[in-house]
């Protein structure tokens, strides 16, 4: 029994696919047990829930490469996939529109799979420490077009979507220790603030995982 009252059956065990990019990877994070995946792992497993976790995302990827991280994941038959993309893409410059294209493909396919799909669009980059004040703004409106387009596009193919921009930026803009020492990917900090915002809805697909596997 979850902690909201909802039963959770011990004897399902969740294959959790972690797709992406170096967030979705943890890099930066000072030990395994403080990335985004582990992170989340655990609070699955105290929300009563069994986790078989793997992840394939790839650091440096953009949604161009979700393709092949697909392929990698749907071959464990995921009942859960956690996407978390777009901050290569904004500075690889895909167009916002391509970067959503394809990330509903990609949610397409997992769903296919039989996997109840989170995504996690694209962070405002526009808080990193090492962009230009007066590029900033230019900065957040490239974030905030990739994200409507892989918003749209991914709830239009079935994802849950956490959309975790509003509520870390303002964390990461004020506390610079949420940056790792390379001014760009998050710290274990980082990493704990990121997973606490995804935690709620990877909960909430997990529950509807676990319940299409029981039946």
């Amino acid at each position: 029994m979850r902690p909201d009252g909802t039963h959770v059956d011990p004897t399902v065990t969740l294959a959790f696919a972690v797709l992406g990019d170096s967030i979705a990877y943890g890099q930066g994070a000072s030990r395994p047990a403080d990335t985004i995946g582990a992170r989340l792992a655990a609070d699955l497993t105290r929300s009563g829930h069994v986790v078989d976790l793997r992840v394939v995302a790839v650091p440096g990827a953009d949604s161009r490469g979700l393709a092949g991280q697909v392929a990698r994941a749907t071959a464990t038959a995921p009942n859960l996939a956690l996407v978390i993309i777009g901050a290569n893409d904004l500075t690889h410059l895909v167009p916002p529109r391509q970067a959503g294209t394809l990330l509903g493909g990609t949610v397409r396919d997992l769903r296919a799979a039989g996997a109840e799909v989170v995504v996690a669009p694209a962070p405002d980059l526009s808080v990193v420490p090492w962009v230009p004040p007066q590029m900033r703004m230019l900065v957040s409106a490239g974030s905030r077009a990739v994200q409507q387009e892989q918003i749209r596009a991914a709830t239009a193919a079935g994802a849950r979507i956490a959309d975790i921009g509003g509520t870390t930026s303002v964390a990461f803009a004020a506390d610079p220790a949420l940056f790792s020492a390379d001014r760009f990917h998050p710290s274990s900090a980082g990493y704990a603030v990121i997973a606490g915002a995804l935690a709620a809805t990877v909960r909430d697909a997990a529950t509807a995982a676990a319940q299409r596997v029981s039946r």
